[in-house]
């Protein structure tokens, strides 16, 4: 057994998965029910379940990699910070007026969500700097500390410091902080030059008070957790993903909370950007369906979409650059994820108008869908896919989740059966189709509606419920091939195991390309790469760097990326730049300039990541579960393909040569269903390959 682990703990809404990565390989894992009163407790509980399972003792571990989802509850729930906005004075108001877009146009009562910071604890300071970071009217000190006592007063527990063009001069910003720090020690202060140093006064507000609200309960949390991994033995540092992917240390995490505040999702996407590349696939759309939601990414060409037009709360689940006003605006680089509430735990109800709907409303880990006999009177996802035969009858995750079939049959024709008219079969089988197309809207958000395809790509179903619904999604959206990766279930933990050790930073460059001389962005792109580096410091490994720059026409709102060389720019390089983001332009919209308009660099972002070498990152291939039961037959019912007595396999027992459908493959974390026409085999990544056909 190796000296050296790491252990991955994933936070879902119904479970906690816990993942450890063998030397050669192979993932030990284990679920446990997540823990809402305090999901950190689910945490170390797993861990010690799964160390003591293995027989290993707690020193041995190295690094325990954490996704969570302290951060979004905290604004999903408005549990954040009391939180305070220091600004220029004369725009107290930025965060009202936002954008003055709405996200439904036909709803004319719409209401945009509360500010995060209440407009009583919005505080002017009277002060100014230009453009070019010259200073027009010097910071008024006496403002500063009247702001002080008011938020002594009223008790605030976390200040954003928002002054206008402070990214090109951060003075008024640095010593406001020195003030508020001296005075009001225990308080959270965000300032806007450290989390998003660019212009645009909404995004950047925006972005600061997001940090500010949800830095004091993830500092809570972070520093609860470790301290109750210190006290289980387990004395490993703890890392964390963003929500660009990339795994970052505890203290900076702390510091720039807002950094994950979708990294839920996050890992999942890196887990299957890695089993593509080792399966050979460069076009895949990432299906992720837990216990609450269903999420979808693309990857393409062997890259991760990402982006910093990014929403988060108000209802608002998905980027886009078109749909904008319905949650509070975050300005940090996210992995490009569509998100819906359909999960195995979404419950099923009818509207107005007798229409069957499920979610987004979830029954979660407690009570949990009615089979699991915690109460729940709810009918579900889970409890369709019971009577459905798709889910053991008899329990889950090895044993550990008892189920009773009964409960699902009863709540199944109470509710849905019943009103609807119809047999049980059949209702459960409309559950299924809705919470399908639901799904379906999440899928096309990343593809359909980015220009691309769906049928150009293959579908990597995983999350508990992923591989239940992922063949009748594909025929629905003409993809031919299902990949299911080992451990599916709970794959977003084996995708922490892979991410690498990043951080990330943008600034403000506002320059013409025609007046851009090379050593004036090769001396800012310097100064930004030891900036960078230097937050990768504690690893003590080497990184690499990634360069990009955020480019527009001259005259236009909004930029897009485009990447740089990793060396010294060029005359020549500066030239071919103007070419490469017409080319993007292109790609993302549609059209270009036909009138040759002048293209100008907005702002410079490098990515810097830990190179580990391949040694430290085994491939993934196999799960190691605790004993399951043998397999056998049940009664599955597939809608109109009717009723068959199917096969119920392991994924061992498939082999290179197609076995036709119907199957259920079962799996201590998870099931992956093969219905009637469709066929699965095993491919040299231990993936499950389903091709779908007719």
């Amino acid at each position: 057994m190796p000296l050296s682990l790491k252990i991955a703990a994933d936070i879902g809404g119904t479970f906690t998965d816990i993942v450890m990565l063998l030397a050669d390989g192979t993932v030990a894992m284990r679920k446990v029910p997540s823990t809402p009163d305090d999901y950190g407790r689910g945490v170390v509980e797993g861990i010690q379940a799964l160390v003591a399972d293995l027989k290993l003792p707690a020193s041995e571990i190295s690094e325990v990699l954490h996704g969570c989802t302290v951060a979004t509850n905290a604004i999903l729930e408005k549990k954040g910070a009391r939180t305070a906005l220091l600004t220029t004075r004369g725009f107290r108001d930025v965060l009202e007026f936002r954008r003055i877009r709405v996200p439904r146009l036909y709803d004319p009562l719409y209401r945009k969500p509360e500010p995060l910071a209440p407009r009583n604890l919005r505080l002017e300071i009277t002060e100014r700097v230009a453009a070019d970071g010259s200073i027009v009217t010097p910071l008024d000190e006496a403002d500063v500390r009247r702001a002080i006592e008011t938020l002594r007063r009223e008790k605030v527990e976390a200040v954003a410091v928002c002054f206008l063009h402070s990214y090109a001069n951060p003075a008024h910003e640095r010593l406001v902080a020195e003030m508020l720090r001296r005075e009001l020690p225990n308080v959270f202060v965000t300032l806007s030059v450290d989390v998003l140093p660019e212009i645009r006064e909404y995004e950047r507000t925006s972005t600061a008070v997001i940090n500010a609200y949800v830095g004091p309960p993830v500092a809570t949390y972070i520093r609860n957790l470790e301290t109750s991994l210190k006290r289980a033995g387990i004395g490993a540092p703890l890392l964390v993903m963003q929500s660009s992917g990339g795994i970052l240390d505890a203290a900076t995490v702390t510091s720039t909370p807002a950094r994950i505040i979708e990294c839920g999702p996050a890992a999942g996407v890196i887990g299957a950007a890695y089993q593509a590349a080792v399966a050979g696939y460069a076009n895949v759309i990432a299906f992720d369906m837990g216990g609450t939601t269903a999420k979808a990414s693309l990857i393409e060409q062997g890259r991760i979409s990402r982006t910093d037009e990014y929403e988060v709360g108000g209802g608002i689940s998905l980027s886009s650059r078109l749909v904008k006003g319905g949650g509070y605006a975050l300005k940090l680089p996210v992995i490009d994820i569509s998100e819906v509430g359909a999960g195995g735990g979404s419950i099923v109800w009818f509207d107005k108008g007798g229409a069957l709907k499920v979610g987004p409303e979830s029954a979660g880990a407690v009570p949990g869908p009615a089979c699991y006999d915690m109460g729940g009177t709810a009918a579900t996802v889970t409890d369709a896919n019971v009577v459905l035969g798709f889910l053991n009858p008899e329990a889950l995750a090895g044993g550990t989740v008892p189920i009773k079939a009964q409960l699902s049959r009863d709540v199944i024709a109470r509710n849905v059966a019943e009103p609807l008219g119809v047999s049980l079969h059949d209702a459960a089988w409309w559950v299924h189709v809705v919470a399908d197309s639901n799904m379906m809207r999440a899928v096309k958000a990343v593809s359909t509606y980015r220009g691309r395809d769906p049928s150009d790509f293959v579908l990597m179903a995983f999350g508990g419920n992923g591989g239940i619904f992922a063949v009748e999604l594909a025929r629905q959206l003409q993809i031919k091939r299902v990949v299911v990766p080992p451990a599916a279930g709970v794959f977003s933990a084996v995708g922490l195991c892979v991410a690498e050790m990043q951080f990330s930073q943008s600034h403000a460059f506002l320059h013409r390309l025609s007046l851009l001389a090379p050593e004036t962005i090769n001396a800012a792109l310097d100064g930004l790469a030891a900036a960078v580096l230097a937050k990768l410091q504690w690893s003590g490994k080497p990184a690499r760097t990634h360069r990009t720059a955020a480019m527009r026409y001259v005259g236009q709102a909004f930029e897009l990326p485009v990447d740089l060389p990793d060396r010294p720019i060029t005359a020549a390089d500066l030239r071919s730049l103007a070419a490469a983001f017409e080319q993007e332009h292109m790609r993302t919209y549609g059209h270009r300039s036909a009138d040759g308009s002048d293209v100008e660099i907005v702002a410079i972002e490098i990515v810097a990541a830990v190179v580990e070498p391949d040694a430290a990152r085994p491939q993934p291939h196999a799960a190691v579960p605790p004993a399951l039961p043998l397999p056998g037959t049940r009664l599955a019912h597939f809608g109109p393909a009717g009723s068959h007595r199917t096969p119920v396999l392991r994924r061992a027992h498939l082999s290179e040569r197609p076995t036709p459908g119907p199957l259920i493959i079962e799996e201590y974390e998870g099931t992956a269903v093969v219905p009637p026409g469709a066929s699965a085999w095993l491919d040299h990544a231990s993936d499950i390959i389903i091709d779908v056909g007719p």
